[in-house]
Protein backbone atom coordinates (compact mmCIF):
# COMPACT_ATOMS: atom_id res chain seq x y z
CA UNK A 1 0.00 0.00 0.00
CA UNK A 2 0.79 3.55 -0.84
CA UNK A 3 -0.45 6.47 1.61
CA UNK A 4 0.16 9.81 0.28
CA UNK A 5 -1.54 13.35 3.02
CA UNK A 6 -2.06 16.73 1.06
CA UNK A 7 -2.26 19.10 4.31
CA UNK A 8 -0.91 22.81 4.70
CA UNK A 9 -1.34 23.31 8.45
CA UNK A 10 1.16 21.81 10.19
CA UNK A 11 -0.85 21.18 13.09
CA UNK A 12 -3.34 18.55 11.41
CA UNK A 13 -0.30 16.85 9.27
CA UNK A 14 1.48 15.62 12.71
CA UNK A 15 -2.48 14.58 13.90
CA UNK A 16 -3.21 12.89 10.45
CA UNK A 17 0.36 11.11 10.03
CA UNK A 18 0.41 9.73 13.84
CA UNK A 19 -3.63 8.83 13.40
CA UNK A 20 -2.52 6.58 10.25
CA UNK A 21 1.13 5.34 11.94
CA UNK A 22 -0.70 3.94 14.49
CA UNK A 23 -3.58 2.07 12.51
CA UNK A 24 -0.83 0.39 10.37
CA UNK A 25 1.24 -0.80 13.49
CA UNK A 26 -2.45 -2.29 14.83
CA UNK A 27 -3.51 -3.36 12.57
CA UNK A 28 -0.20 -5.06 10.90
CA UNK A 29 -0.74 -3.44 7.47
CA UNK A 30 2.70 -3.12 5.44
CA UNK A 31 2.73 0.16 4.07
CA UNK A 32 5.52 0.72 1.43
CA UNK A 33 5.46 4.42 0.56
CA UNK A 34 4.02 6.93 3.28
CA UNK A 35 4.43 10.64 2.72
CA UNK A 36 2.96 13.72 4.02
CA UNK A 37 2.74 17.12 1.51
CA UNK A 38 2.12 20.28 2.12
CA UNK A 39 2.23 21.56 -1.41
CA UNK A 40 0.46 20.08 -4.43
CA UNK A 41 2.66 19.68 -7.14
CA UNK A 42 5.34 17.79 -4.90
CA UNK A 43 2.68 14.98 -3.98
CA UNK A 44 1.80 15.51 -8.49
CA UNK A 45 5.47 15.03 -9.22
CA UNK A 46 5.66 11.96 -6.91
CA UNK A 47 3.26 9.50 -8.47
CA UNK A 48 4.84 7.18 -10.00
CA UNK A 49 2.69 4.01 -9.55
CA UNK A 50 -0.72 2.77 -10.56
CA UNK A 51 -3.69 0.55 -8.99
CA UNK A 52 -5.51 -0.20 -6.12
CA UNK A 53 -2.83 -0.21 -4.03
CA UNK A 54 -2.47 3.59 -4.11
CA UNK A 55 -4.45 5.85 -1.32
CA UNK A 56 -4.88 10.01 -1.12
CA UNK A 57 -6.08 11.78 2.24
CA UNK A 58 -6.54 15.42 0.75
CA UNK A 59 -7.32 18.40 2.39
CA UNK A 60 -9.50 20.55 0.15
CA UNK A 61 -8.64 24.21 1.25
CA UNK A 62 -4.66 24.55 0.34
CA UNK A 63 -3.42 27.85 1.55
CA UNK A 64 -6.12 29.88 1.10
CA UNK A 65 -7.61 28.20 -2.25
CA UNK A 66 -10.70 27.08 -1.39
CA UNK A 67 -11.06 24.33 -3.51
CA UNK A 68 -7.53 23.22 -4.60
CA UNK A 69 -8.04 20.15 -3.28
CA UNK A 70 -10.62 19.33 -5.46
CA UNK A 71 -8.38 20.08 -8.52
CA UNK A 72 -5.59 18.04 -7.24
CA UNK A 73 -8.05 15.26 -6.94
CA UNK A 74 -9.03 15.59 -10.74
CA UNK A 75 -5.28 15.25 -11.71
CA UNK A 76 -4.22 12.09 -9.53
CA UNK A 77 -7.37 10.46 -11.15
CA UNK A 78 -6.05 11.32 -14.54
CA UNK A 79 -2.71 9.76 -13.43
CA UNK A 80 -4.29 7.28 -12.00
CA UNK A 81 -7.83 6.07 -12.54
CA UNK A 82 -7.57 3.18 -10.17
CA UNK A 83 -6.72 5.21 -7.32
CA UNK A 84 -8.70 5.32 -3.80
CA UNK A 85 -9.07 9.41 -2.86
CA UNK A 86 -10.70 10.43 0.71
CA UNK A 87 -10.90 14.06 1.37
CA UNK A 88 -10.14 15.39 4.95
CA UNK A 89 -11.41 18.86 5.42
CA UNK A 90 -13.18 21.35 7.20
CA UNK A 91 -15.18 22.13 4.42
CA UNK A 92 -18.06 19.50 4.37
CA UNK A 93 -20.54 21.94 2.42
CA UNK A 94 -17.72 20.92 -0.59
CA UNK A 95 -18.96 17.46 -0.71
CA UNK A 96 -22.12 18.02 -3.35
CA UNK A 97 -19.50 20.09 -5.30
CA UNK A 98 -17.42 17.22 -5.55
CA UNK A 99 -19.59 14.88 -7.63
CA UNK A 100 -19.12 17.27 -10.44
CA UNK A 101 -15.12 16.87 -10.46
CA UNK A 102 -15.93 13.23 -10.96
CA UNK A 103 -12.88 12.13 -8.89
CA UNK A 104 -15.04 9.14 -7.50
CA UNK A 105 -13.97 9.86 -3.76
CA UNK A 106 -14.73 7.06 -1.64
CA UNK A 107 -15.50 9.17 2.02
CA UNK A 108 -15.29 12.75 3.07
CA UNK A 109 -13.96 13.16 6.20
CA UNK A 110 -15.22 16.25 8.38
CA UNK A 111 -11.75 16.85 11.00
CA UNK A 112 -14.35 18.43 13.14
CA UNK A 113 -15.72 15.37 14.21
CA UNK A 114 -15.08 14.22 17.46
CA UNK A 115 -11.69 12.05 18.20
CA UNK A 116 -12.84 8.87 17.82
CA UNK A 117 -15.36 8.88 14.81
CA UNK A 118 -12.55 10.86 13.53
CA UNK A 119 -9.80 8.00 13.72
CA UNK A 120 -12.64 5.41 13.00
CA UNK A 121 -13.42 7.05 9.60
CA UNK A 122 -10.04 6.67 7.94
CA UNK A 123 -9.36 3.42 9.67
CA UNK A 124 -12.22 2.54 7.48
CA UNK A 125 -10.79 3.73 4.42
CA UNK A 126 -7.36 2.08 4.61
CA UNK A 127 -9.19 -1.04 5.68
CA UNK A 128 -11.17 -0.62 2.60
CA UNK A 129 -7.89 -0.38 0.31
CA UNK A 130 -6.09 -2.76 2.02
CA UNK A 131 -8.68 -5.44 1.32
CA UNK A 132 -9.03 -4.23 -1.99
CA UNK A 133 -5.54 -5.42 -2.70
CA UNK A 134 -6.39 -8.85 -1.30
CA UNK A 135 -9.35 -9.12 -3.88
CA UNK A 136 -8.93 -11.53 -6.77
CA UNK A 137 -7.69 -8.87 -9.91
CA UNK A 138 -9.87 -9.71 -13.05
CA UNK A 139 -7.98 -10.63 -16.20
CA UNK A 140 -9.07 -7.93 -17.22
CA UNK A 141 -6.13 -5.91 -15.54
CA UNK A 142 -2.36 -5.78 -15.98
CA UNK A 143 -0.88 -5.98 -12.03
CA UNK A 144 2.89 -6.38 -11.63
CA UNK A 145 4.15 -6.58 -8.16
CA UNK A 146 7.77 -5.62 -7.57
CA UNK A 147 10.31 -5.21 -4.72
CA UNK A 148 10.36 -1.68 -5.49
CA UNK A 149 6.91 -0.97 -7.82
CA UNK A 150 3.17 -2.03 -7.77
CA UNK A 151 1.23 -1.49 -10.89
CA UNK A 152 -2.13 -2.18 -12.21
CA UNK A 153 -3.81 -0.78 -15.73
CA UNK A 154 -6.49 -2.37 -17.98
CA UNK A 155 -5.23 -5.21 -19.67
CA UNK A 156 -6.89 -3.50 -23.00
CA UNK A 157 -4.64 -0.69 -22.29
CA UNK A 158 -1.64 -2.11 -22.35
CA UNK A 159 0.71 -1.91 -25.42
CA UNK A 160 4.15 -2.63 -24.48
CA UNK A 161 6.95 -2.43 -22.09
CA UNK A 162 10.23 -2.16 -23.03
CA UNK A 163 13.34 -1.36 -20.66
CA UNK A 164 14.71 2.13 -19.88
CA UNK A 165 18.03 3.26 -21.00
CA UNK A 166 18.64 3.72 -16.52
CA UNK A 167 19.67 0.35 -15.16
CA UNK A 168 16.79 -2.17 -14.05
CA UNK A 169 13.62 0.59 -14.87
CA UNK A 170 10.81 -0.05 -17.11
CA UNK A 171 8.44 1.70 -19.53
CA UNK A 172 5.26 0.99 -19.89
CA UNK A 173 3.25 2.30 -22.86
CA UNK A 174 -0.64 1.80 -23.12
CA UNK A 175 -3.11 3.68 -24.65
CA UNK A 176 -3.82 6.13 -22.23
CA UNK A 177 -0.41 6.98 -21.00
CA UNK A 178 3.51 6.39 -20.34
CA UNK A 179 4.61 4.98 -16.73
CA UNK A 180 7.83 4.33 -15.71
CA UNK A 181 9.08 1.72 -13.16
CA UNK A 182 11.60 -0.79 -11.47
CA UNK A 183 11.43 -4.05 -12.79
CA UNK A 184 12.66 -7.00 -15.03
CA UNK A 185 10.99 -8.10 -18.17
CA UNK A 186 11.34 -11.33 -17.06
CA UNK A 187 9.28 -10.69 -13.81
CA UNK A 188 6.73 -9.02 -15.89
CA UNK A 189 6.70 -12.28 -18.55
CA UNK A 190 6.30 -14.28 -15.25
CA UNK A 191 3.45 -12.90 -13.46
CA UNK A 192 1.43 -12.16 -16.94
CA UNK A 193 1.85 -14.85 -19.67
CA UNK A 194 -0.57 -13.46 -22.02
CA UNK A 195 2.55 -11.29 -22.81
CA UNK A 196 5.06 -11.98 -25.67
CA UNK A 197 8.52 -11.00 -25.53
CA UNK A 198 9.80 -10.26 -29.40
CA UNK A 199 12.97 -8.86 -28.42
CA UNK A 200 15.17 -8.39 -25.58
CA UNK A 201 14.16 -5.06 -24.67
CA UNK A 202 10.15 -5.44 -25.57
CA UNK A 203 7.36 -7.15 -24.75
CA UNK A 204 4.49 -6.30 -26.37
CA UNK A 205 0.85 -7.13 -26.00
CA UNK A 206 -0.12 -9.83 -29.10
CA UNK A 207 -4.86 -8.40 -28.44
CA UNK A 208 -3.45 -4.88 -29.55
CA UNK A 209 -1.45 -5.18 -32.14
CA UNK A 210 -2.90 -4.25 -35.43
CA UNK A 211 0.05 -5.34 -38.12
CA UNK A 212 3.52 -7.05 -38.30
CA UNK A 213 5.74 -5.55 -40.70
CA UNK A 214 7.76 -9.17 -41.21
CA UNK A 215 10.62 -7.67 -43.45
CA UNK A 216 11.43 -4.33 -41.89
CA UNK A 217 10.64 -6.31 -38.54
CA UNK A 218 8.29 -3.85 -36.88
CA UNK A 219 5.14 -4.45 -34.98
CA UNK A 220 2.70 -1.84 -34.91
CA UNK A 221 -0.40 -1.05 -32.19
CA UNK A 222 -3.76 0.20 -32.63
CA UNK A 223 -2.70 3.69 -31.52
CA UNK A 224 0.06 3.96 -34.22
CA UNK A 225 2.95 3.13 -32.42
CA UNK A 226 5.34 0.59 -33.25
CA UNK A 227 8.59 -1.37 -31.56
CA UNK A 228 11.08 -3.71 -33.14
CA UNK A 229 10.98 -7.48 -33.63
CA UNK A 230 14.14 -9.32 -33.49
CA UNK A 231 14.81 -11.73 -36.31
CA UNK A 232 14.80 -15.22 -34.31
CA UNK A 233 10.73 -13.90 -32.79
CA UNK A 234 9.18 -12.72 -35.96
CA UNK A 235 7.72 -15.76 -37.09
CA UNK A 236 6.66 -17.22 -33.07
CA UNK A 237 5.01 -13.69 -32.82
CA UNK A 238 2.73 -13.61 -36.41
CA UNK A 239 1.27 -17.64 -34.98
CA UNK A 240 0.53 -15.84 -31.50
CA UNK A 241 -1.36 -13.17 -33.57
CA UNK A 242 -3.12 -15.03 -35.97
CA UNK A 243 -4.38 -17.38 -33.21
CA UNK A 244 -5.94 -14.74 -31.27
CA UNK A 245 -7.86 -13.26 -34.81
CA UNK A 246 -9.20 -16.91 -35.71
Amino acid sequence: MNIFILEDNFLQQTRIEDIVQKILADKKIDCKHFEVYGKPGQLLEDISERGRHQLFLLDIEIRDDEKRGLDVAREIRKLDSEATIAFVTTHSEFMPVSFEYLVSAVDFIDKELPESAFIKRIENVISFVNDSQGETVSEDSFVFTGPKAQIQVPFKDLLYIETSSISHKLILYSKRDILEFYGQLSDILEQEPRLFQCHRSFIVNPYNISSIDRENRVVKFQNGSSCIVSRLKIRSLMKVVERLHD
